[in-house]
């Protein structure tokens, strides 16, 4: 029986925001405290005080709810930096600081996990959230191939394989604790390579 709050009302009786709110605070408790694979349907309709039924609306899937807890929304486009070096610094340290959520951290390698595998999560979390990221960083890097500040080979998709994959292993797997340090020195790596002089790649 789903528990009632203050006032005698059933916080799944009513399609509001305050169900959301209550099922992704929830969500994001489990995850830090238990893990992604102990945090079920049953676990977050419990703790939220709502029925499963009332879940199921909303979501169809708890890769669904996980999702919508611990990654933002995408909103309106954020307006380019003045230089291509200071739009790759503001990607870094948005992926390290989404990454750095205890819940993120918790979430994101079982997530990962659930889409590789099932097509329709695939083509829902990630085909159509990172769309318009993507849209928008190739517009930018364009933009500075024309300027010059950027190769001519540098590629959208794989700039952000490298940001969000880097952010993710080192916030996931080696529990990365000084995000103020990663973030430059992943910026730094991107900025600058590897090479002392680039010119002796052995690729050219």
């Amino acid at each position: 029986m789903t528990k009632r709050r203050e006032g005698g009302h059933r916080l799944g009786s009513k399609r509001d925001s305050a169900v959301d709110t209550a099922v992704l605070d929830a969500t994001r408790r489990l995850l830090v405290e238990r893990g992604y694979g102990a945090t079920s349907i049953d676990a977050i309709a419990k703790l939220a005080e709502v029925g499963r039924p009332t879940i199921y609306r909303r979501w169809p899937s708890k890769a669904h709810i996980v999702n919508d807890t611990i990654y933002p929304t995408v909103g309106p486009e954020m307006e380019p930096a003045a230089t291509f070096a200071e739009d790759i610094a503001r990607l870094v340290a948005g992926a390290v600081t989404v990454f750095a959520d205890p819940a993120t951290r918790e979430a994101a390698p079982g997530l990962m996990n659930e889409v590789r595998t099932d097509a329709s999560l695939h083509d829902a979390l990630i085909t159509g959230q990172l769309a318009s990221i993507r849209e928008e960083l190739a517009r930018r890097v364009e933009a500075a191939r024309e300027r010059g500040e950027a190769r001519p080979d540098v590629d959208a998709d794989i700039l952000i394989d490298v940001i969000a994959g880097a952010a993710i292993f080192a916030l996931s797997v080696r529990d990365v604790e000084d995000t103020a340090a990663l973030t430059s020195g992943l910026t730094s790596l991107l900025l600058r390579g590897v090479l002392a002089d680039p010119a002796a790649d052995g690729t050219r």
